[in-house]
């Protein structure tokens, strides 16, 4: 990692949804399933973006626009604060809690059209400033876990 670029915090929340392209909901902790994602998550499945990570550090620019946001809000799956994910280059793995090992797939996202969490929100700062990966590891993961980039 470059130097400066901070490499562990926490997870600070832990959501799931039924749908895609919506708010989800703060489970406080949840089984990620090695090759597919978050039990019982929407955009679980075999594919390149099992679970979706968001920094805090992005929440609180558009809550420093004014807008009433918070985790989960921009439909992520884990929370995380103390970590620049936006900086981190496809293939790097991140260590999560005490066993769950997750590799960036993807950083940022193509929005076609705005989704439903742009109409509530009035922005979705998740196309810029999210990332993708993939579970190599499973196991339980929990608010308060350590994130840490391997």
């Amino acid at each position: 990692m470059a130097e400066g670029i901070a490499t562990d915090g926490k997870i600070i929340s832990v959501n799931v949804s039924e749908a895609t392209g919506v708010r989800k909901n703060d489970v406080g902790k949840c089984l990620l399933v090695e090759g597919h994602g978050l039990e019982g998550d929407a955009h679980a499945g075999d594919w390149h973006r099992q679970v979706s990570l968001l920094a805090m550090e992005s929440v609180d620019k558009m809550r420093d626009k004014g807008l009433d946001v918070g985790p989960g809000d921009f439909g992520e799956n884990l929370t995380t604060k103390g970590i620049e994910l936006v900086t981190l280059p496809v293939g790097t793995r991140i260590k999560v809690g005490e066993g769950v090992l997750i590799e960036v797939s993807q950083i940022g996202k193509e929005c076609t059209e705005p989704c439903a969490i742009y109409y509530q929100a009035g922005d979705c700062v998740m196309p810029r400033e999210g990332i993708f990966a993939v579970v190599v590891e499973g196991g339980r993961v929990s608010v308060g876990d350590d994130i840490v980039v391997c």
